[in-house]
Formats: C-alpha cells, structure tokens, sequence
C-alpha cells in the first residue's frame, strides 16, 4: 500500500506544476526559461539520482532508502510550496527530485525482492496502475487546487501524501544485496553534469539561438560528461550502470522503451495545460480536466494486465503501445483546443490507451530479464531511461515549441515578438492582448497551433522508432516470466 501511494504521489509532482504554470510565472514574475527549470530541475534530480539509488537501495536497504527518499521529497514540497522566488522553487525542486529517485527506485526493488512468478507480475500490475492514476488525476487534482486555492497548493499536498507513506511503509521488510559494497559517486557526478548541461542546452537554445555559443557550449559538455561517464562504469569495480547487461539485446529494448512513450507523454502533459488555458480559453481546473482522456486509460489498462499479456503477449504490448501513440499523436495535428475538441478528445484517448498497453507491464519486464539480486540496480537502469526520457523531451518540446512558435510568428509580422511567444507558450495572453489588441492575439495563437503541429510529428517520430525497435529486438523466451501475469 505504502509503494502503492508514492506511485500516485510521484506522477502528481510532474503533472501539478504544468497545470500550475501560467498562475506561477505570473505571480513570481518569471520568465519562460526560468520557469521552465521549474519542470527541468525536478527531472533531472529524479534522472542523474536514479541509478545511484539503485546502488544505494541494494547497499544500505531498500526500505531504509524508500523510508528516507520519502522524507526529502516531503520536506522539498514543503519548501517549493512555501517558496517568495522562482529561484527557490528551482532549488526546491532538485532537491524533490532527489528524493523521487529514491522512492521510486527502493519502491519497485522493494517489490521484485517480495514478490515472484504470478504475485510479482500482480504487485506490479499494481504499482504501474498506480503511477497511471497518479498521472490520470494529477492534471484534474491540481488543476482543482489552483483554482479553489493557489499555485502553491500544488506542491503542498504532496507533504500531506508524503506523511501518509511513511506511516504505512514502517512495517515494510528491509532486504539489501549482501554484494554490495560502495555507491559510484565519479558516475554519479558525471552523469548528472551531463543530463543538466544537455538540459541547459534545450533550455536556454530558443533564446540564445541554437547556434549559439552557450547552446553549442551546453552540448559539447553533455557530449564530454557522457562519454566520461561510460569511461568512469567501465572501470570501477562496483559500476552503478552494468554496461554488460547491455549486451542482452532484450534488456536495452526493454529500458529504452519508456523513452518512446514517456519523451510524448511527459511533454504533453506539461505543455498541454498551458496550450489549453491561452489558445483554448480554458482555465486551470477545465485544462486539467481535458487530460483526463489522455491519462485515464495509463491508469484503467495496466489493472487487466493479465488479460492483456494472454491476448497479445508483452513482446506485442510493449511494441504496440508506441506505434498507437504515434498514429495519435498524428492525428493531433489536425486538431486545436479551441474549434474541434472532440477531435482533440478522441485522439487524446487513443494516446492514453497506447501508453496504458506498455505501463502495466514494463517495470515488471525489465527486473524480469536479471537475476534477483541485480533488480535493484535494472530497476535504477530502467527507471534511469525512463525518466531521462521524460526529462528530455520536456526540456526538448519546451525548446521546440519556443522556436516554431517565434519563428512563425517573425514570419507573420504585425509586430510579432520573442516575448509574445513567451507569453502565448505559457499561457498568458493577457499580455499579448494588452500590447496589440485581438488581431495579434489571433496571430499568437497561430503561430502557436504551427509549433504544436512540428512537435507532434516530431513526438510520433519518436515513438514509432521505439516500437520497431521493440519488435526487431526483444525475445520472446527472454520474458517467460512476465508472460506468467494473472489478473490485478
């Protein structure tokens, strides 16, 4: 149960704020790129901590971690929401995602380690139901909390829901691998340089320009870190990232198939609310309310896991999930949230359901092709890949998005403008009303709608080359376990 509820708990704190923006930039008076690290800080936190938890959880215990990862994520809520600058908020939120690494990597070991054969594939049937529905309601909740409270009630319920995990985690087991020695702190510390500098790079590239010297400067260093990293896990005794289970080429499909779905998933989930708020009219409890279609079917299908695997085997789950998506996600292009939202609501649906096929059963599938005592450090690996992914593509459509929005808009004329792009990305076309009346409203909003059709296609892209690659390279035999799955 305790697991159960941080797997709702953690999609919240991804989710809320992108419901949150558009109230929070305008009341700590905040650019585009400063509040767009509101998103990134937490990702990359969660990202670059992910694999030194794994090793932590098998070194030190796996609900000793969970029990103190829980704490630092309270008590980092607790600052964001009570934080007077964006800065803060900024700081506030690596510090959360710190703690989200620990979590929800102690949280699934805590589960392959408890559980075998049928009980594993229900217990995570479970967990993968539960991050569905914090992703489900995370949208609708915070977009409830911002309109009857403040931006700030966001955040602040996640200390609420934080205190409640750790009463109910106290009579959890401890277990820990017995091999474990020492924490790669050189992995660590390049790895996250790299994931934070790659960040940078898609951040500051709309307004620097993406031939720029401190755009290209962030790259080059992501580059370097990376290729340090791999230096650094290939030499030290204890690596926290197993470069030799990347030659089983079911086990790299598996952890990089997160990235084809969670890269789109995340990104709308963030961008979305805004879109919907400024070009569709909408306010913060309606935007959320529009994801429901998205986000309920990632919560209801991965409860009929077993059903599923026996229809369609989890080699064909894990590979039809993204290519629905992209098909989705194409459809997309044809729609905008202002004159043809049952369009928008249908094609909405039909991404939630290809997301939903894989969730249920990817975590189980990547702990499922390592020995037991290694499920730790795949379930740091593939949550690693997972959340990198959504860090990237938030920090990359967030990036997109900006520069097909100007440049449309520099294409339009009419005094058109790199701050009216900020303002209409984020929500606010107050501004943009204030400055050029409705005609350069209607033109905002255009040029909008042209840098969502480039980020869909891109998106689709994305998740259609992750599903050839599940196809061509995952076994079959490799996953007799998963296929084992009974009804949730």
């Amino acid at each position: 149960m305790a697991i159960a509820l941080a797997a709702v708990m953690l999609p919240i704190s991804v989710t809320g704020p992108g419901v949150a923006l558009a109230d929070m930039s305008g009341a700590l008076n905040a650019s585009a790129a400063s509040t767009q690290w509101v998103l990134n800080a937490y990702n990359v936190a969660f990202t670059a901590f992910m694999l030194a938890a794994g090793s932590a959880a098998d070194l030190f215990g796996r609900r000793r971690l969970f029990l103190s990862g829980t704490t630092v994520f309270a008590l980092a809520s607790l600052v964001a929401g009570t934080a007077p600058t964006i800065l803060l908020v900024d700081l506030a939120r690596f510090v959360q995602g710190m703690g989200a690494a620990a979590v929800l990597t102690s949280g699934s070991a805590l589960l392959a380690h408890t559980f075998s054969g049928a009980a594993r594939a229900r217990a995570f049937g479970i967990f993968g139901a539960s991050i569905g529905f914090g992703l489900a309601m995370g949208p609708f909740v915070s977009g409830l909390l911002v309109g009857v409270a403040s931006w700030h009630a966001v955040f602040l319920v996640n200390v609420l829901l934080g205190a409640v995990v750790l009463v109910l985690a106290r009579p959890l087991p401890e277990s820990k691998n017995p091999g474990a020695r020492r924490i790669d702190l050189p992995g660590v510390l390049t790895f996250t340089l790299a994931l934070m500098l790659l960040a940078l790079g898609f951040v500051e590239g709309p307004s620097q320009g993406w031939g720029g010297v401190v755009t290209l400067g962030s790259f080059a260093g992501a580059a370097l870190f990376l290729a340090l990293f791999v230096v650094v896990e290939l030499r030290v005794a204890e690596p926290m990232f197993d470069l030799s289970l990347l030659r089983r080429p079911t086990f790299v499909a598996i952890i990089w198939q997160p990235v084809s779905i969670v890269f789109a998933f995340a990104a709308l989930l963030v961008y979305l609310p805004p879109y919907f708020q400024g070009a569709g009219g909408a306010g913060s409890t309606m935007s959320g309310a529009m994801l429901l279609p998205l986000t309920l079917p990632v919560f209801i299908l991965p409860l009929f896991t077993g059903t599923l695997v026996r229809l369609l085997s989890v080699r064909m789950l894990l590979a039809v999930g993204p290519a629905v998506l992209a098909v989705a996600l194409l459809l997309m292009t044809f729609t905008d949230p202002l004159s043809s939202r049952t369009g928008l609501y249908a094609a909405l649906l039909l991404a939630g359901v290809g997301i939903g096929l894989a969730f249920g059963v990817m975590d189980n599938a990547a702990v499922s092709v390592v020995p037991a005592e290694r499920s730790g450090m795949a379930s740091g690996m593939f949550n690693t890949l997972r959340v990198a992914g959504e860090t990237i593509g938030v920090a990359c459509v967030g990036g997109l998005l900006l520069t097909s929005t100007r440049q449309q808009l520099s294409g339009s004329g009419g005094g058109a403008s790199g701050a009216m792009a900020d303002d209409v990305v984020q929500g606010r076309l107050g501004s943009v009303r204030e400055s050029g009346g409705e005609d350069l409203v209607d033109r905002a909003v255009q040029g909008l709608q042209h840098g969502w059709s480039v980020v869909y296609v891109v998106l689709a892209c994305v998740a259609l080359a992750g599903a050839i690659a599940i196809f061509t390279m995952v076994r079959d035999r490799d996953l007799d376990q998963s296929s084992t799955a009974q009804d949730v």
